[in-house]
């Protein structure tokens, strides 16, 4: 039986890096993770174990902390832009690159205005926020697709949202319900329109905005199901924001179940609930633009 090379890729995964920028007593700490993967004429390392066309993944490291120095860390989507069209431009053998990045947010501790005067601004404490995440895809042919993203964006109604008329058979025992808490971690990715790649783009406005957007439509939606709530917030965000063709959601329902206190004694008018861990309903999704062009490589 014949067998082939299929496709395939090669990079180095999660390479950590922290950049403090002094800006005199004032510091400020960019803290982001790295992944690269490279492909294109790879055949022969993986056919006769000939690695002339390889660039090592230590040297993709070790071109991130460069990179970090020489051009800075601002937008996470900028920086990926440059590496990856960096590894493309540089390698003959590299026809196509994947730079994906995740940024941990820190919170600048608050001290006193002696303090400071005395001895600068300089300490942090993890945020509890979300993680903001990008991938950008660079090919040869000079196309570059970039996707901006979030993840672990935590968001619960206490009200406002039910679930009945759905399907009953022989193994149900759900019951309908007018009245429940709604909560879930959203990762949410949207995919840019061609060109929005360009200098200039402002991806930390459009960070914030596409946020406030999923935020927003998330609280403002009577949700009669998951599923509907997320349809609402990629619908928002594409009327909202024109740079965004395609927003993917992946949301889990992290069930609250109302506890029975009748044997002691207690009513329960919907006050005190069991947050279950798991298992736990999955709601996945996208939401694009009717003209949307092709994602290519865009989500993988």
């Amino acid at each position: 039986m014949p067998v082939v090379l299929g496709p395939n890729r090669y990079g180095k995964a999660e390479t950590r890096l922290v950049r403090v920028v002094r800006d005199g007593g004032v510091h400020h700490i960019k803290d982001v993770t790295v992944g690269s993967a490279l492909s294109g004429d790879m055949e022969a390392v993986h056919l006769t174990g000939d690695n002339a066309a390889v660039l090592p993944t230590d040297t993709q490291k070790n071109t991130v902390y460069a990179f970090a120095r020489k051009h800075g860390v601002a937008e996470i989507e900028d920086f990926a832009i440059l590496l990856a069209r960096h590894y493309v431009e540089s390698q003959p053998t590299v026809h196509h690159a994947r730079v994906e990045i995740e940024e941990h947010f820190w919170d600048r501790i608050p001290v006193s205005e002696d303090v400071a005067g005395e001895r600068g601004r300089h300490s942090f404490v993890r945020s509890g926020r979300e993680v903001r995440t990008c991938a950008v895809h660079h090919d040869r042919d000079g196309t570059t697709t970039v996707v901006s993203g979030l993840r672990d964006l935590v968001v619960l109604n206490s009200t406002d949202s039910e679930f009945s008329g759905f399907v009953e058979d022989e193994y149900t025992t759900l019951p309908p319900t007018k009245d429940r808490v709604l909560a879930t971690a959203v990762s949410a990715r949207w995919r840019h329109l061609p060109g929005a790649e360009a200098p200039g783009t402002a991806y930390g406005e459009s960070y914030d905005e596409v946020r406030r957007h999923l935020l927003g439509a998330f609280a403002e939606t009577y949700s009669l199901s998951l599923q509907q709530t997320l349809y609402a917030m990629g619908e928002r965000v594409l009327n909202a924001r024109e740079e965004v063709c395609e927003v993917r959601l992946a949301m889990p329902n992290k069930h609250h179940f109302l506890v029975d206190l009748t044997p002691f004694g207690l009513d329960n008018p919907n006050e005190v609930f069991h947050a279950a861990d798991r298992p736990y309903g999955l709601i996945e999704g996208s939401v694009l633009r009717d003209d949307a062009p092709d994602a290519r490589f865009a989500w993988e």
